[in-house]
């Protein structure tokens, strides 16, 4: 049962990230999507990929995700030459102290933003996997903490092949959504003429949320009540990329824990204190595709991986959630209200109190 407690903190939720939402789209202009996206992923303790075409703002969604909220922020420009100790810092003998002290890397902030990390090597790469995974970083022996919140929003363009390195499967699957921008509308590019022409938004962006003020809310969000009807549907859905006939490589079970995060931070933002296969549906695409690969007649019939997962999203079933959670102040064994999915059963067939019972697909 959700405490008064509990409820006040979802719209302490709603109001703070209303107000960074609002912050970021002063700055980012016809992509309410994009930011509500980004803002799910930092509440959900995830990591952010931006991948679109040179010149939409990829960068300044980046920027200004930092900058609306008042932590500390690094940026790495990745290039061909850089080292991973660039990136997680290096041990350096002190001739005065005659011992080695540590150096913190650009890896050791709340926010580190990764400007086209696909032009680093693998190597490169590879040094940001520990970090993304267990939030700490080992060197020489040596295991440093990192910050509390951490994410990393890195971009990237699909589309210049020069200098640049795939990501490997194991870093693309650290990344919790993936987010593609698109060009913006012709009255937003105006509008957008009119803000950017003179100088840029960002200097005059003030943070409108301090870091501690995040780390409660993500608090928030890990209370919030997932049903095991959902819970089976995000495992269902995960499950049937490993078999789609279309990709050679399915979703982890890191995605499916992705999905769950996201789908929390989802209800919250939506003032819920629960989530619903709504909230599963509307992130299965950013949060799934980027980790699966097509087959190779899969790529010959142009087929994205975004296509075969909208295709699973209409093959599995959605749950019909049975009666919900007693609201606040039932008396101990009243009957629970019922659920925002509950159907009417005819008498004799309805299910036990409490438990989900399994319907078609509703239209979603």
């Amino acid at each position: 049962m959700t405490t008064y407690d509990e409820r006040a903190n979802l719209s302490e939720l709603s109001a703070t990230a209303g107000e960074v939402r609002r912050c970021v789209e002063s700055v980012i202009e016809g992509k309410p999507e994009v930011v509500r996206l980004s803002l799910t992923v930092l509440l959900a303790e995830g990591h952010l990929l931006i991948e679109d075409v040179p010149g939409v703002g990829k960068t300044m969604l980046a920027k200004a995700l930092a900058k609306a909220v008042d932590c500390s922020v690094r940026r790495i420009q990745f290039t061909p030459d850089l080292l991973p100790s660039d990136i997680t810092g290096v041990s350096v003998y002190d001739q005065q102290r005659k011992d080695f002290e540590f150096k913190p890397g650009a890896v050791f902030a709340q926010i580190v933003i990764g400007d086209e990390i696909n032009r680093a090597s693998p190597k490169t790469q590879s040094a940001l996997l520990e970090s993304m995974e267990e939030r700490q970083v080992t060197i020489d022996g040596q295991t440093y903490q990192l910050p509390d919140p951490f994410m990393v929003v890195a971009t990237q363009n699909p589309v210049e092949m020069e200098g640049t390195y795939p990501l490997p499967e194991a870093q693309r699957d650290r990344f919790m959504a993936r987010v593609s921008i698109g060009y913006p509308s012709p009255a937003a590019e105006l509008e957008m003429l009119d803000v950017h022409g003179g100088a840029s938004p960002l200097d005059d962006l003030q943070p409108v949320a301090h870091a501690h003020e995040v780390a409660k809310l993500i608090e928030t969000v890990r209370g919030v009540h997932v049903s095991d009807a959902v819970r089976r549907y995000a495992v269902e859905l995960v499950a049937a990329t490993r078999s789609h006939a279309e990709l050679r490589l399915g979703a982890s079970p890191r995605a499916t824990l992705h999905l769950l995060r996201a789908s929390k931070a989802s209800a919250a933002l939506a003032g819920r204190e629960f989530a619903l296969p709504d909230d599963v549906q509307s992130l299965a695409v950013p949060v799934l595709a980027h980790r699966l690969l097509p087959t190779a007649q899969a790529q010959l019939n142009r087929r994205t991986a975004e296509q075969v997962v909208t295709e699973i999203l209409g093959r599995v079933p959605v749950p019909a959630i049975g009666p919900g959670p007693a609201a606040p102040g039932t008396a101990p064994g009243a009957p629970a209200a019922p659920g925002p999915y509950a159907q009417p059963q005819p008498p004799g067939q309805q299910p036990p109190p409490g438990l989900p019972h399994t319907g078609q697909p509703r239209g979603y």
